[in-house]
């Protein structure tokens, strides 16, 4: 590997001379670990070019490392950090510069201390990887979203991979989602009513900020996404938490006034609850009568693996008050980002401006091989082979919670990806990950969907989706007897 030599600069206000300022700056680079044996520095006539120095007095900084055994030499390729140059101390380096500044009165607002889980980031290397939202290698098409994304770097997608297209996106994929995604959820909408988003999260975000201020009070599932109740908290708004019970949110415990009511009617975000039809019509004239907007996020609807969806509320909306999210993060993989919002045109378009003046539009090189994936068939293919094996896995899943005789608390009605579960009340389900992580166990406490000051404790999610079948039934046997050891 390179050093780049745009990562050398002289300090003008440093002593010696031009020499010695070389030869120090780059043994500083090794000594810090920013320069690692074995990687090349630039050649003598590039750096001495872009220091404005002359050539000799590289060269001979380079000559000097070399003697001092920091840099080597090989015949035709140039200079490299010698295999045995000293290595970085153990401990941090000093950093030349102190901070003077009082962040607890400079921070104008303040987005940390939300209740996000933590989810370690090197969950594979768990044996028993009960954890939500992740890929599982297995399962994913990558030969043909290989295909994809080289079909749209080809010269014909030239245009539309280096495009600004400001505040619009790929039409390929508005289209696809217009003519195919949204019909089988019961929904039209033109082009003008689509908004490609960074994902369902990035989708909420914009509707937060578009829909609601100070004064306004929007409604919350109990227990919820997490990251929404961030969302919505941080908007300043009025927040309304509703307990959802075994068919989602009902309409008669809504509060009295409400703007903006968020639900994930196919399954319920965790407890995978659905709402039924005659619900679902009761919520839209609840929120005809508050004159309050829905917003809809569609999670999961792909995964009705055990019998078809119902249809999205937003396809019986016929005032116009229901907006929808979508998202292919989870379908397709979650690295993607890529979701979308639906809505009347006037708001959608103060929800383009907003994106347009934070990130302009998600990359059109992933519009475009997304487009491909999902209009050659492969998204189709994907989301059947998935829906088969989480079928089975589920199936697998419930024997064994059955067999160790583990608390169900939601399961969906047409599939999912995850089991909403309960310990027995003395149990924190924080603590009993800890535990199980020493035995190679990933489970997701619940507390962090909760809004309440002292929520309980003893949930817990369960998902299927990265973990294989086989393995399943030691995974849950390990669970119930760390379960059964806590005091």
């Amino acid at each position: 590997m390179a050093i780049s030599v745009e990562t050398f600069f002289l300090n003008p206000e440093a002593q010696g001379t031009l020499q010695a300022q070389i030869q120090q700056m780059i043994a500083q680079g090794i000594l810090t670990g920013r320069f690692r044996k074995g990687e090349k520095l630039p050649s003598s006539r590039k750096l001495a070019r872009h220091l404005g120095v002359s050539r000799i007095t590289v060269t001979l900084a380079y000559t000097e490392l070399q003697a001092s055994d920091y840099l080597e030499s090989r015949d035709r390729s140039g200079y490299f950090v010698s295999p045995n140059a000293p290595e970085p101390p153990h401990f941090a380096a000093h950093h030349p510069r102190r901070d003077n500044i009082d962040w607890s009165r400079a921070l104008g607002r303040r987005f940390t201390g939300g209740a996000t889980p933590e989810k370690p980031q090197d969950w594979s290397r768990y044996r028993f990887p009960f954890i939500y939202g992740q890929t599982d290698p297995s399962l994913f098409d990558h030969a043909n979203w290989r295909h994809c994304a080289l079909r749209a770097l080809g010269q014909k997608d030239f245009q539309a991979l280096t495009t600004d297209y400001y505040d619009h996106d790929d039409p390929q994929l508005i289209e696809f989602i217009a003519r195919h995604t949204l019909p089988r959820r019961g929904i039209l909408a033109r082009p003008g009513e689509i908004l490609v988003t960074m994902g369902a999260q990035n989708a909420l975000w914009l509707t937060a900020q578009v829909l609601l201020t100070q004064r306004r009070t929007a409604v919350a599932e109990e227990p919820c996404y997490h990251a929404l109740r961030d969302i919505l908290t941080q908007s300043r708004c009025h927040l309304a938490p509703v307990p959802v019970d075994t068919n989602g949110l009902p309409p008669d415990r809504l509060p009295e006034h409400a703007d903006v009511i968020f639900t994930t009617p196919s399954h319920q975000s965790p407890t995978n609850a659905t709402m039924p039809m005659d619900r679902r019509k009761a919520l839209l004239a609840r929120a005809a009568q508050m004159e309050a907007l829905i917003v809809e996020d569609d999670y999961e609807f792909e995964m009705s693996f055990l019998r078809a969806p119902l249809p999205a509320l937003k396809s019986l909306d016929t005032d116009g008050r229901v907006i929808y999210v979508g998202s292919f993060s989870k379908s397709i993989f979650p690295g993607l980002r890529l979701g979308y919002l639906v809505g009347p045109e006037p708001f959608i378009r103060e929800a383009r401006a907003l994106r347009a003046s934070v990130l302009r539009h998600p990359p059109g090189h992933i519009q475009r091989t997304a487009a491909y994936f999902l209009s050659l068939g492969h998204y189709d293919s994907l989301i059947r082979r998935m829906g088969k094996v989480f079928a089975e896995r589920r199936k697998v899943m419930e024997g064994a919670l059955g067999e160790h005789g583990l608390g169900i608390a939601g399961r969906g009605v047409f599939g999912g990806s995850s089991i909403w579960m309960h310990a027995p009340d003395t149990v924190d389900t924080e603590r009993l990950d800890m535990r199980l992580r020493e035995k190679g166990v990933l489970i997701e406490p619940g507390r962090p969907f909760f809004h309440a000051a002292d929520p309980p404790r003893n949930f817990y999610r369960l998902a299927y989706s990265s973990i294989p079948s086989e393995r399943i039934p030691e995974g849950i046997a390990l669970l119930a007897e760390e379960l059964c050891a806590l005091p």
